[in-house]
This record gives structure tokens, C-alpha cells and sequence, in this order.
């Protein structure tokens, strides 16, 4: 199954909480991998910007058409036969099972895994993003911890942005994923 799913491109999700460094990895990842790289955030719908900036948690119901619309991207891609990257919280496993059905199976997630005080710091030093840090608790309890999922490669963020997008270049290599 590995090889039959190796010869055709496949999407990789990089996921994870608010702070833990999904856009900087999965810029990385592209990077290693020769492919494009889409900002996950940049497909939310005004009204869910609107409220995060605001500190108001997403609800299921918020975030269902903004998965949608990143498995469209991720469809897309796939059926021109380029792989993709994507940054995206996927804290669910309902949230990741919708992905990979609109992925058609063919994809991996990278979680991104890190204590709630490195989380918090590293919130606190984003300039100009619409996340406060005090959606951060609510994300973490969210968060379903995608560990004996499938096609998932689990990277503690305790390490620079190079160390961690190499960490997540070996686990997905053990899945055959390779650039």
C-alpha cells in the first residue's frame, strides 16, 4: 500500500495548536519536499477571523466550510497531480477524517506537539497575528491527540524551526514520504 500510494502525489497537513509553529514548518517541509505550500489561515471565512481576533472559540460548526474549503485545495492539487502542503489546526480527529476523505486517503498530518508554556511564549511573540493567546486553552482543550492515527508523524517543538521541520522529514520518510 505504501508504494501504491508513493507513485501518486499526496498532501501533508501540518497541524497543530495556536503557537506551535505550523506555517514556519510546513514552509519548511515545501521547501524540502519541492512542493506548494498553502496558509491554512488564509481560508478561514471573514466571519471565524472576525471572531478569533475577538477571543471567541470556533465552534464545530465555524470550522466545517473552512475544512471543506482546505480538502477543495488539497483535491485540487492532488488531481493535478502536485503534492501540497498545509498548515492547519485539524484538532479533531472528526476534523482529520474529513480532510482525508476530501484527500481521497492520500494524506499524511505532521502534529505538532509542545507544552502550553513554550505555546504560550511563543504566542506571545508573533507580531500582527489575529490569534490572541487566550484562545490558546480552548484550542488545547480541543485538541484530540492524533497519536496511532494513521499517516501521522508526532515532532516535540522544543527545537529550532530547522530541527523541527527535519525531525518531521524523517518520520515522514519512514511513512515513504520523500522529496
Amino acid at each position: 500500500m505504501p508504494d501504491e500510494q508513493m507513485n501518486r502525489p499526496h498532501a501533508i497537513v501540518v497541524m497543530g495548536v495556536s503557537g506551535c509553529g505550523k506555517s514556519s514548518v510546513g514552509e519548511k517541509l515545501a521547501e524540502a519536499l519541492h512542493l506548494q505550500f498553502m496558509e491554512g489561515d488564509a481560508l478561514h471565512p471573514a466571519a471565524n477571523v472576525e471572531k478569533m481576533s475577538k477571543g471567541i472559540p470556533l465552534t464545530d460548526d465555524d470550522r466545517m466550510p473552512w475544512l471543506d474549503r482546505i480538502g477543495e485545495e488539497m483535491k485540487a492539487s492532488l488531481e493535478k497531480s502536485e503534492g501540497i502542503i498545509v498548515s492547519c489546526s485539524a484538532l479533531k480527529r472528526l476534523y482529520r477524517d474529513r480532510l482525508r476523505a476530501a484527500a481521497g486517503g492520500n494524506l499524511f498530518f505532521v502534529y505538532l506537539e509542545g507544552s502550553r508554556a513554550l505555546l504560550m511564549k511563543r504566542m506571545g511573540e508573533r507580531k500582527g497575528h489575529f490569534m490572541p493567546v487566550s484562545l490558546l486553552d480552548s484550542q488545547l482543550a480541543t485538541l484530540e491527540v492524533p497519536t496511532g492515527e494513521p499517516g501521522v508523524v508526532t515532532v516535540d517543538i522544543d527545537d529550532t524551526v530547522d530541527g523541527i521541520a527535519a525531525t518531521a522529514l524523517e518520520g515522514l520518510a519512514t511513512l515513504g514520504v520523500t522529496g
